[in-house]
C-alpha cells in the first residue's frame, strides 16, 4: 500500500470537522478500550511462550540499596563519562553497549534533522499493518477554548489532564472542565483570571483516580485544589516548596491523601493532605532537593481497579528522571531507593521521558518502566519477590533514528513516539516493528518551555534545565483508557487504535483490496500487531475474520470483471486477469473454501473467457504440488480443454497425473492422451480410473514390436515409449504406481501376477501366423537387454520365497533361456548379458533356480570361438563379467585358461591366474595384450612393493620380470629404469649383460642415469659403478655426440681420466676440452681449443675466392668465443705469466692469417676477422696490461720490419677503449664525491636542527617540566615533537641497550605502535626505523656544552654515538661497497704516480682491491669500434 494516501487522509481527518458519529465512536468506545487493554493483557498470558524475551536479564538485588541521603549527596556533573552509582545494582557484561551511545552537544544540533541522527531506519511497514490510529478533532472542545480566550480572557491552553473529565488549564491561570459526552460541554470554569494575574498561568494539571478532585500548579509556585463535583475550592498551598519556582508536574498517587509535585528549581515534594476538625491541611516533604541535580519528570506507578490488589501497589512507586539519571523510589511504607540508572552521555537538549504500564512477562503480570532521553528507550521490568524485595529486570531496548518528545503506552504492546519534528510513531513493543507514522504538525502542539526556564518569576533556573525545556511538552499530552489527548494552541485531538474491522474497512475506501485481504490474513493467522476487538477463543477469532475476507473476496472479484478493460489488446486483459485472479484462488485455498472457488467465484468469473482461462491456469501450481486433490468433475473438464486449446499437453499430462480422474470421461481421456502422446497420462488413467493394468502394456508393445521384429531402427518416439514400458514393468512388479505413487496394498499381489502372466504369454492378442513365441519378453530383450533383466533382477530381489514365486523366476528363466540361446538374431553382449544375470542369481546364498550347466558350456564356445574376429573386446568383456558375477563356478577352469588363451582374452587369463595366485602368468598376459602392455610396470611394482604376497609369488614375478627385462626396456625405456631403480639396483650390470641390443642398453642407461629424463631416482640409493656411467658415456659419444657435453654437465660419478680417453677415442675436441678443464689442466684444455682455431682459420685462408658465403666463418667465430670464454673463466686464478701464455697464443692465431694476405690484394674474410682481433684484444685486456699487449705485437718479426700502417686499427681501438675508461672513471669519481658531499650535508643538517616540542608538559605524568623541582632530572625532547621527564620514561622501561649504550625511544609513539618488547626495539634500531634524536636538557649537559676543556681535547671533530649509527644507516642504503670506500681507494690510486688503469705488467695484482671484488657492480664496456 502507498504511503501517500495515507498522508492525505491523516491531514483530511486532521482538516475535517469531526462527524457526530466518529465523536461518539470516540468517547463511547472509551469504555470498550480499556477493557480491550486489559483483555490484552490475558492474552499476553495466555500465549506467555511467545512474549518470553530472550534478550532480558536480571539486576541483581541489591543487600543495602542506597539511601536518598547518599544520593542527593552524589555529584550530578552532566559531562561526566557512564559510571553506574552502584555496581552491584546492573550486570554490566551482559548489557548490550549500544544501550549507551553517546553523542556530543555539537553533534546532534536540536535545530537541525539532517545533523541529528545517522543510523538505519526501522523497517517501513504500512502495507503490512494499514491505518493503525484514527485521529480525530475534538471540535465541541476547540470551539469552547478560543471562545473562552475571546470572550473571559482566559488566555490560550497551557497544560490538559484527562479522566472522565478533560481539563484545560490557561495561560491566564483558569481551568475549564468538559465532559467527555457526544456534547463536549464546558462543565466547569475553575479558578478567575483576577487569581491568574496573581498565580501565573497554570503549569500543571492532575486529577485523581475517581475523578473527585483536581490539582492545579501554577507558573509562580502556587497550588491549587478543586472539588470537581461541586466546583469548589478546596486548598490553596502556597508553602509547599521554595517560592519563586515554577510548578512543572503535580501528580495524584493512587492515594487520594498523597501527590508529588516537581518545581522547576529541580526538586521533588510529596504533598500530604489531611482534614483535622473539618480544616483542610496540606503537608510538604522534600523527597529530592534540586541543588543536588534537577529533576525534570516524575511519574507515579498507577493502578487500574482491576490490579488494585497487586503486591506492588503496596510501594507506592514514583520513578524520578534527572538530568543524569533515573531513580525509583517507595513512598510507603517508608521512603526506600530500590534503583538508580545513569544515562551516560547523551544530548543536553534532549528530554527525559518516563511512563509505566503493566504488562505479562513470563505468565505475571508486572509493571514496566519505559524511560528514555533522545533516541534510546530502555524497558525495566519491576518485579516483588516472596522476601518482599522488589527486583529490577532490564529488558530489551528500543533505538530509534529520531529524539523523542514523549512516550506514551496506548496498551501493553503497543506504544507511542513523539519525535522532535512533531512525528508520531506507532511501535509493537516486543518486535520493536514500526507500524505507521502520523504527522501532528497541524495540532500546533504546546510546550511548557516559559515553566521550564521559570519566566514567571524572573528565569531562576540552571541552563541545563532550560535548554530541556526548550522541548518539554509534558502537560500537553494525557492518555486515559487507550485514548491520548494531544493539547494545541486552539484545539484538543484525541488519538486512539482502530479496531480490526476498521483497519481493514480503511484500506478497503482507499481501493486498496489486496492490501486489506492481506491484512485481514494476518489477523486470522494471529500474526497482526496492535489488535483491537478480536476476543474469544483462536477458533472464534479465525471464523469472524474469515467471514470478512469471504465478504471482501467477493467484492474483489466483482472489482476484478469490472475494471477489466473493454477494448485494447486481448494481452492487456490477460495481464489484468493474471494480477487479480491468483489472489482470489490463494485466499479461497488459505481458508480452505474449495466450495466457495469452484461454485460462486468460478461462475462469477466464467462470466469473461479471459477471467476464466487465467482462472483455470492458476490451478495447476497448487495442483501439481499436491494442495488441490478434489476439483469439480466440470471444472476438471474446463481445465484439460483449456490447456489442449492452448497446445499445452505436457501441462496437461503433469496434472491428470495429480488428479482424481473418476470423475471424467475415461475414455474420452484415454483417447486425447493417446492421440497427444501423453503416455504417462494414459497409464495413470488406466490404473487409477478402472484398475487396468495391462491394457497400457499392450497398446505400447503394439507399436515397438514391429519394427524391433523387423529389425529396423527405433525412432524417438519409439525409443521414449520403450523406456517407459521398461519402467512402467518395473513399477507394476515392484508394488508402486506409475508415474508416482503406491499401487493398493491389496492389489499388489493380483497386479504382479497379472503382468507375470502377461509377459510369459507364449502369443500377443491378435497373433498373426508367423508370430514367434514369447513375443513380449523377446520384444523386451530386443529393446534393452540390460535394462529388461536389470528390471527381473529387481524383482527377484522383492521375491518372498513361496512356491508361486519360485514358479515364476524358474518359468522366466527358462523362457529367456529359450528366447536367447535357441536364436542367432542377439549380439553376444546381449547373450553375455543374460547368462550374466543367470550367475548372478545363481551364486545367491538362497537360490532356488535351475540352470543346465552345458548351457554355459554352450555360452563359452560361443564367446571364445567367434565365426569372424568382429567384436573381440566386447566378447571378451561380456565373459568378464559372467565370470565376475559367480559364473565361474560354472566352468571347468582349465578348458576355460585353454579356450580363453586361444581366443587371445588375456583379461580372461589374468582373472583366472588371479584367483590361482600365479601372478609371474600374468606378466605374460600383459605383455601380449597390445592394449595393457604398458600397465605391465605397475603391475610388476605393485606386486613386489605391496604387502600381502607370500615371498615366493614375489620371487617368481623378479624372476619373470628379469627374463623380460629386453622386453620391458623396449616397450617404455623409462618405466623400465624406474622398475629396475626401485626393485633390481643390486643387478644392475646383470640387467645390462641382458641387454645385447646396443640402442636399448643406450636408452636404458641414459633413463636410469640422465636426471633430465624426468625420471625420480635416488642416485646415491642406486650406488652405480663409474664403469656403468662411462660405458653410458660411450654409447652417447656413439649415438649422440651433440649432446655429450650437457650430459657431462648433469652426471656425477665418472672418471675424468678413463672418460678423457673415451672422447678422445672418438675425436670429441670439445669435450676433451671441457674434461680437461674440469680436471685443472687449463694449458692442455687450452691447446685443444686452439687447435681447434687455427685449424678452421687455415680452412678459411685455403678457400677459393670464388664462395661468396661460407658458413666455416660461423665456426670460427663459435670456437673462437668458446675459447674466449674459457680464458675468461681461469685467468682470474692465474698469474700474469700464466695469463699471457694463454692470451698471446689466441691473438698471434687470430693474426696469423692477417700476416700471410698480402696487404695488396685483401683476403675475402679480412674484414671480419680484423673484427674478430679486435675482440680478443678488448677481452684479454682486462686481464693482461696494455703495455704488454703493446710491446708483444711490436716484438713480432713482422711488424717489427715497420709495416706499422697494417696494426695501426688495432692500436687506434686500444687507444680508443683507453679513452673511454679514463674518462668513465673520472666522471664516476665527480658524481660520487657530489652524492657524498650532499649526504653529509642533509645528515649534518638533520642531527644539527632544533627539537620543537609539540607541549610544555611530560606525555606521560602531563606535570609542566618547569614544575619539577629535581636537578638530576633531565628533560628529553623526540624529533616527534614528544617531551618526557628522563625518571618519567625510565619508570615506562622506554630504555633501550644497543651496543652497549643506552638508547631512548618515544613512549606515545613506540606504545601507539605496538612495539613493546625490548628485543623488537633492538631489532629497530638495527634497521634504522627508530629514531632516537632527542635532546637532554639538564645542568650536565650545560656545563660540558660550556666547559673549554672538553673542545680543547681533540684536534679532529668526533662524532658523537647518534651520528655514527646515522651515517651507517646511510651507508647500509647502498648496496655493495661504501662511496666512501670506493673514493678512498681511488684517491689512494690517483696520488701514486704510478698508476695507470689496469697497470699489470710490472706489480702483481691487488685482490684485495675494492674493483677486484666479485660484487662490485661497475661493468667497464668499451665503445664499438669505428674504422675510417
Amino acid at each position: 500500500m502507498e504511503n501517500e494516501p495515507d498522508h492525505e487522509n491523516v491531514e483530511q481527518s486532521l482538516c475535517a470537522k469531526t462527524s457526530e458519529e466518529e465523536l461518539n465512536k470516540s468517547f463511547n468506545l472509551e469504555a470498550s478500550l480499556s477493557k480491550f487493554s486489559y483483555i490484552d493483557l490475558d492474552k499476553e498470558l495466555e500465549f506467555k511462550n511467545d512474549l518470553i524475551d530472550d534478550k532480558e536479564f536480571d539486576i541483581p538485588q541489591v543487600d543495602t540499596p542506597p539511601t536518598l541521603e547518599s544520593i542527593l549527596n552524589e555529584t550530578d556533573d552532566e559531562d561526566e563519562s557512564f559510571v553506574l552509582e552502584d555496581p552491584t545494582l546492573l550486570n554490566i557484561d551482559t548489557i548490550d553497549s549500544h544501550s549507551y551511545d553517546t553523542s556530543s552537544v555539537a553533534s546532534s544540533d536540536s535545530g537541525d534533522r539532517t545533523n541529528l541522527k545517522r543510523k538505519k531506519k526501522l523497517p517501513d511497514s504500512f502495507s503490512l499493518h494499514g491505518s493503525v490510529m484514527r485521529h480525530s478533532l475534538l471540535k465541541g472542545i476547540s470551539a469552547q477554548i478560543v471562545s473562552a480566550a475571546d470572550k473571559v480572557d482566559a488566555g490560550l491552553p497551557t497544560a490538559i489532564a484527562v479522566s472522565s473529565l478533560i481539563a484545560v488549564g490557561t495561560s491566564h491561570g483558569l481551568a475549564l472542565i468538559f465532559g467527555k459526552d457526544q456534547n463536549q460541554a464546558l462543565r466547569l470554569c475553575l479558578g478567575s483570571t483576577s487569581v491568574g494575574g496573581q498565580y501565573g498561568a497554570i503549569s500543571a494539571l492532575s486529577i485523581n483516580n475517581d475523578c473527585s478532585r483536581l490539582l492545579c500548579g501554577f507558573a509562580k509556585g502556587q497550588i491549587t485544589m478543586w472539588d470537581l463535583a461541586s466546583g469548589k475550592l478546596l486548598r490553596s498551598i502556597t508553602d509547599a516548596h521554595p517560592p519563586g519556582t515554577a510548578i512543572l508536574h503535580i501528580k495524584f498517587t493512587d492515594d487520594p491523601t498523597l501527590a508529588i509535585c516537581n518545581d522547576s528549581g529541580g526538586s521533588v515534594f510529596e504533598l500530604t493532605f489531611k482534614r483535622v476538625m473539618g480544616v483542610r491541611t496540606c503537608e510538604s516533604r522534600c523527597l529530592f532537593s534540586g541543588s543536588k541535580g534537577e529533576v525534570c519528570c516524575i511519574e507515579p506507578l498507577h493502578s487500574k481497579p482491576e490490579l488494585k490488589d497487586h503486591p506492588i501497589t503496596q510501594f507506592s512507586l514514583l520513578a524520578m528522571a534527572s538530568l543524569t539519571k533515573i531513580l525509583v523510589i517507595g513512598l510507603k511504607p517508608s521512603l526506600k531507593v530500590w534503583m538508580t540508572f545513569p544515562y551516560g552521555r547523551m544530548d543536553p537538549s534532549s528530554v527525559p521521558l518516563l511512563a509505566w504500564h503493566f504488562v505479562a512477562v513470563q505468565n505475571y503480570v508486572n509493571p514496566m518502566l519505559a524511560f528514555c532521553r533522545g533516541d534510546v528507550v530502555h524497558f525495566l521490568l519491576v518485579k516483588r519477590d516472596e522476601s518482599g524485595a522488589i527486583h529490577v529486570t532490564k529488558q530489551k531496548h528500543l533505538h530509534l533514528y529520531y529524539d523523542l518528545i514523549n512516550f506514551t503506552w496506548i496498551n501493553s504492546r503497543t506504544v507511542v513516539l513523539l519525535d522532535s519534528v512533531e512525528k508520531l510513531h506507532v511501535i509493537d513493543r516486543q518486535t520493536q516493528e514500526e507500524l505507521e507514522t502520523v504527522e501532528i504538525s497541524e495540532v500546533q502542539l504546546v510546550y511548557n518551555s516559559s515553566h521550564f526556564k521559570s519566566l514567571a518569576t524572573g528565569g531562576n533556573v540552571s541552563q541545563a534545565l532550560a535548554l530541556v525545556g526548550e522541548k518539554a511538552c509534558y502537560q500537553s499530552i494525557s492518555s486515559y483508557g487507550g485514548q491520548i489527548f494531544y493539547l494545541g494552541t486552539k484545539s484538543v485531538y484525541v488519538m486512539m487504535l482502530r479496531s480490526w474491522r476498521e483497519r481493514v474497512d480503511h484500506l478497503l475506501k482507499q481501493d486498496c483490496l489486496t492490501e486489506a485481504l492481506a491484512l485481514a490474513w494476518s489477523f486470522h493467522e494471529g500474526k497482526a500487531k496492535a489488535v483491537v476487538g478480536l476476543s474469544g477463543d483462536a477458533s472464534k477469532r479465525k471464523a469472524i475474520v474469515a467471514d470478512r475476507m469471504v465478504e471482501i473476496l467477493f467484492h474483489y472479484a466483482d472489482r476484478a470483471l469490472k475494471k477489466c478493460p473493454d477494448q485494447g489488446k486481448i494481452q492487456v486483459m490477460e495481464q489484468h486477469f493474471q494480477d487479480m485472479v491468483p489472489v482470489i484462488v490463494d485466499y479461497c485455498l488459505l481458508l480452505q473454501r474449495k466450495d466457495l472457488l469452484f461454485s460462486q467465484m468460478y461462475d462469477k468469473l466464467s462470466e469473461n473467457s479471459v477471467a476464466k482461462g487465467v482462472f483455470l491456469e492458476c490451478l495447476e501450481p497448487y495442483i501439481l504440488s499436491d494442495k488441490l486433490v478434489g476439483i469439480t468433475p466440470q471444472v476438471m473438464k474446463d481445465l484439460i480443454v483449456h490447456f489442449q486449446d492452448k497446445k499445452l499437453m505436457e501441462n496437461v499430462e503433469a496434472l491428470i497425473v495429480h488428479m482424481d480422474i473418476t470423475s471424467l470421461d475415461i475414455q474420452q481421456v484415454v483417447l486425447m492422451c493417446w492421440e497427444n502422446r501423453l503416455y504417462d497420462a494414459m497409464i495413470y488413467v488406466y490404473n487409477r480410473g478402472m484398475n487396468e493394468f495391462i491394457s497400457p502394456m499392450e497398446k505400447l508393445f503394439r507399436v515397438i514390436a514391429p519394427p524391433l521384429n523387423a529389425g529396423k531402427t527405433l525412432t524417438d518416439e519409439q525409443v521414449v515409449m520403450g523406456n517407459k514400458l521398461l519402467v512402467y514393468i518395473s513399477c507394476c512388479l515392484a508394488g508402486r504406481a506409475y508415474p508416482l505413487g503406491d499401487i493398493p496394498e491389496d492389489l499388489v499381489p493380483l497386479v504382479k501376477n497379472q503382468v507375470f502372466e502377461f509377459l510369459i504369454r507364449l502369443h500377443s492378442a491378435e497373433a498373426s501366423p508367423e508370430e514367434e513365441i514369447y513375443p513380449y519378453i523377446r520384444t523386451l530383450l530386443h529393446f534393452d537387454t540390460r535394462e529388461f533383466l536389470n528390471v527381473l533382477a529387481l524383482t527377484f530381489e522383492d521375491f518372498k520365497n513361496d512356491k508361486q514365486a519360485v514358479e515364476y523366476q524358474q518359468r522366466i528363466v527358462d523362457i529367456l533361456l529359450k528366447v536367447m540361446v535357441e536364436n542367432s538374431d542377439f549380439t553376444p553382449s546381449q547373450v553375455g548379458c543374460l547368462f550374466t544375470f543367470l550367475a548372478r542369481q545363481l551364486a545367491k546364498p538362497d537360490n532356488t533356480l535351475f540352470v543346465n550347466r552345458t548351457l554355459f558350456d554352450q555360452v563359452l564356445e560361443f564367446l571364445c570361438s567367434p565365426d569372424d574376429d568382429s567384436r573381440h573386446s566386447e566378447r571378451q568383456q561380456v565373459l568378464l563379467e559372467l565370470l565376475q558375477a559367480g559364473g565361474i563356478v560354472q566352468f571347468e577352469e582349465s578348458r576355460l585358461i585353454r579356450m580363453a588363451e586361444k581366443a587371445e582374452f588375456y583379461q580372461i587369463c589374468e582373472f583366472m591366474y588371479e584367483r590361482e595366485h600365479q601372478y609371474d602368468k600374468i606378466i605374460d598376459c600383459y605383455l601380449r595384450d597390445p592394449l595393457r602392455e604398458e600397465e605391465v610396470f605397475n603391475y610388476i611394482h605393485d606386486i613386489l612393493s605391496i604387502p600381502g604376497h607370500s615371498a615366493e609369488e614375489k620371487q617368481s614375478v623378479w624372476q619373470k620380470a628379469m627374463d623380460h627385462i629386453e622386453e620391458l626396456v623396449s616397450l617404455k625405456p623409462c618405466k623400465a629404469a624406474e622398475l629396475v631403480a626401485t626393485h633390481f639396483s643390486g643387478h644392475i650390470e646383470t640387467v645390462i649383460k641382458k641387454l645385447q641390443n646396443q640402442v636399448l642398453l643406450f636408452k636404458f642407461l641414459r633413463s636410469l642415469l640422465d636426471p633430465r629424463e624426468g625420471i625420480h631416482i635416488n642416485q646415491e640409493l642406486l650406488q652405480i659403478s663409474p664403469c656403468i656411467t662411462e660405458q653410458f658415456i660411450e654409447l652417447l659419444c656413439q649415438f649422440s655426440p651433440s649432446q655429450v657435453i650437457e650430459t657431462l654437465q648433469v652426471l656425477e660419478c665418472y672418471r675424468l681420466e678413463e672418460t678423457i680417453q673415451i672422447t678422445q677415442k672418438y675425436q670429441l675436441h670439445e669435450v676433451t676440452a671441457y674434461l680437461l678443464e674440469k680436471k685443472g689442466d687449463i694449458h692442455g684444455a687450452f691447446l685443444i681449443m686452439l687447435e681447434r682455431l687455427q685449424s678452421k682459420l687455415q680452412e678459411i685462408t685455403h678457400q677459393g675466392e670464388n664462395t661468396k658465403e661460407d658458413p666455416s666463418l660461423k665456426d670460427v667465430e663459435d670456437t673462437m668465443v668458446e675459447t674466449i670464454a674459457l680464458c675468461q673463466r681461469n685467468s682470474h686464478n692465474l698469474n700474469q705469466q700464466q695469463r699471457e701464455a694463454l692470451w698471446f697464443p689466441l691473438l698471434e692465431a687470430m693474426m696469423a692469417p692477417q700476416k700471410l694476405s698480402s696487404s695488396a690484394i685483401p683476403h675475402l674474410h679480412s674484414e671480419a676477422l680484423k673484427s674478430l682481433t679486435m675482440q680478443v684484444l678488448n677481452s684479454m685486456a682486462a686481464f693482461i696490461a696494455l703495455p704488454s699487449i703493446l710491446q708483444r705485437i711490436l716484438q713480432d718479426p713482422v711488424y717489427g720490419k715497420g709495416k706499422l700502417g697494417e696494426i695501426q686499427g688495432l692500436i687506434l681501438g686500444m687507444l680508443d677503449t683507453f679513452n673511454y675508461e679514463q674518462t668513465l672513471l673520472e666522471t664516476t669519481t665527480s658524481l660520487l664525491n657530489q652524492d657524498l658531499h650532499w649526504s653529509l650535508c642533509n645528515l649534518r643538517a638533520s642531527v644539527t636542527r632544533g627539537l620543537n616540542p609539540k607541549q610544555d608538559y611530560c606525555s606521560i605524568c602531563l606535570q609542566q617540566y618547569k614544575r619539577r623541582q629535581e636537578m638530576v632530572d633531565e628533560i628529553i625532547v623526540f624529533s616527534c615533537g614528544h617531551l618526557y621527564h628522563s625518571f618519567c620514561l625510565q619508570n615506562k622501561e622506554c630504555t633501550v641497550e644497543f651496543e652497549g649504550q643506552t638508547r631512548w625511544t618515544c613512549y606515545k609513539c613506540s606504545s601507539s605502535n605496538k612495539v613493546g618488547k625490548l628485543s623488537e626495539n633492538s631489532s629497530e634500531i638495527k634497521k634504522g626505523r627508530i629514531t632516537p634524536s632527542q635532546v637532554k636538557m639538564s645542568p650536565s649537559y650545560h656545563q660540558s656544552k660550556g666547559d673549554p676543556t672538553a673542545k680543547k681535547g681533540t684536534s679532529e671533530p668526533v662524532l658523537d654515538p647518534q651520528q655514527i649509527q646515522a651515517f651507517d644507516q646511510l651507508c647500509r642504503l647502498y648496496r655493495g661497497s661504501s662511496r666512501l670506500a670506493l673514493l678512498t681507494e681511488l684517491s689512494q690510486n690517483r696520488s701514486s704516480e704510478s698508476y695507470r688503469p689496469f697497470s699489470g705488467s710490472q706489480n702483481a695484482p691487488a685482490f684485495n682491491s675494492i674493483f677486484q671484488n666479485e660484487n662490485f657492480q661497475l661493468q667497464l664496456i668499451p665503445p664499438p669500434v669505428t674504422e675510417d
